[in-house]
């Protein structure tokens, strides 16, 4: 009887002290020095009584609980935890605010709870799913959404556009679920192709089936175009990939050498061309047409990236002797060098908002990405292997970087933050992956 006495006693207690402590902020700074975490769990899927007899909801309520918790996954700053650590079973009954039990989430330690709740509909008529967010410790709805006409294949779309809402309802933005990644992946030592693929692994698609290497992709804004380099037996060009036709044209320059080439805000194209001696960074206008000269030396001027609103350029310039990043201001037309460490660094990309700049720089370890804040100088290192990190990429967001690492022996395409963080693998299928960039293009206009 004592010791029967001490366990409920003590079950009592923790229950308590459960109910007692204060809410963690479930706000999310995704731009600051530091980040708090949220311990996020999805409660089992509440299905009608009626709904339980269709095997097609069955079947979507399992797929879509699935896509949401691998959607979650990428996201550095929640804590999935398991269904099994909570005192009662992992549920949620009628999946709304007056109907959950929260202190048994609470006793686990639980921020955010995401309920799943399929209703009954009429005979023949397509599934529907509600889907809510609740703050534990207080039973607030955080978020919810309803999404009717539900089709096996519309799911992953549901799913990403939840988690969109979720992360942009705790961060302020939300991109990052809507967002497609082109990126480059070789078939053979003479053959690369443009591929895509959502940074969370879905929609595998290859865009490019021709000899020669495709490389650099860059996003237009609008999300038509796909520019690349395209490096042929007997010339070099640039290559378009247009979303409305499907198709893929090429345009030669003068020089026969073309590099890198980026699109600027209002969906004009920066590249490095060759026009006679070594290559210089020139504007092309709608019709990719040269306009004007942006950087023009008698060293080697590569690697363009632009922030949102296409004032501030980075580049590579070897004016220096070695590879190094230089920015310039295209409203005064000052250019600053900006990396003064190590003697090897390449592969520049800008944050949209202008601040950051993250980069590749070779070191006696290998290649590691670094990001250099533009309002105070410091430097960070973001990437420590093993193997060699490169070519990384701002997402739009500002947050995410996509880069390309040899870590598991062959290169693959990992997602880390502006601030480090264990990577991520993006699945991108057999064969080496490289050359990552971002566009904000649903999964489906990229068929």
């Amino acid at each position: 009887m004592k010791r029967s006495y001490i366990l409920t006693l003590l079950v009592c207690m923790v229950f308590a002290s459960a109910t007692s402590v204060t809410a963690r902020s479930l706000e999310i700074d995704i731009y600051g020095p530091g980040q708090n975490s949220i311990n996020l769990i999805q409660s089992k899927p509440v299905l009608a009584p009626q709904a339980q007899t269709s095997p097609q909801t069955v079947q979507s309520a399992a797929a879509l609980t699935k896509l949401i918790n691998n959607n979650l996954y990428y996201l550095p700053f929640m804590n999935l935890v398991k269904g099994h650590t909570i005192l009662g079973g992992n549920t949620a009954a009628g999946g709304t605010g007056k109907t959950i039990d929260f202190k048994k989430f609470q006793l686990a330690n639980v921020d955010l709870l995401i309920t799943e709740v399929w209703p009954a509909v009429p005979n023949g008529a397509r599934p529907r799913v509600e889907l809510r967010a609740f703050e534990v410790f207080t039973g607030k709805l955080v978020l919810g959404k309803a999404y009717s006409e539900l089709t096996p294949e519309n799911l992953p779309n549901v799913a990403d556009r939840f988690c969109s809402a979720l992360m942009k309802k705790l961060t302020g933005r939300g991109e990052f679920f809507l967002s497609t990644l082109a990126f480059v992946r070789k078939a053979n030592p003479e053959k690369k192709d443009i591929w895509t693929v959502r940074p969370t692994g879905r929609d595998l698609n290859r865009l490019t089936n021709m000899s020669g290497l495709a490389m650099s992709p860059t996003w237009s804004p609008d999300g038509r175009y796909i520019l690349f380099s395209h490096i042929g037996k007997r010339y070099h060009s640039l290559g378009i990939w247009d979303r409305l036709t499907q198709r893929v044209q090429k345009v030669k320059f003068p020089g026969n050498t073309i590099i890198g080439p980026a699109f600027l805000p209002d969906n004009k194209v920066a590249v490095s061309l060759a026009a006679g001696g070594n290559p210089d960074i020139y504007l092309l206008n709608h019709l990719f047409k040269r306009e004007k000269t942006l950087v023009k030396n008698w060293a080697i001027d590569v690697s363009p990236s632009f922030d949102a609103t296409g004032k501030k350029m980075v580049f590579v310039s070897s004016r220096r002797g070695n590879p190094h990043i230089f920015l310039k201001n295209l409203v005064t037309g000052k250019e600053t060098r900006i990396t003064r460490n190590g003697k090897y660094n390449t592969s520049p990309s800008i944050s949209p908002d202008g601040e950051l700049v993250v980069f590749a720089r070779r070191t006696p370890q290998g290649h590691r990405i670094f990001a250099l804040d533009l309002v105070t100088g410091k430097e960070k290192q973001i990437t420590f292997g093993p193997g060699s990190d490169e070519m990384p990429a701002f997402g739009p967001d500002g947050f995410f970087v996509a880069f390309a690492s040899n870590r598991s022996g062959e290169y693959k395409i990992y997602l880390t933050t502006r601030h480090g963080g264990t990577p991520r693998i993006v699945k991108t299928g057999p064969g080496e992956a490289t050359l990552p960039s971002w566009g904000m293009v649903p999964a489906a206009s990229t068929r």
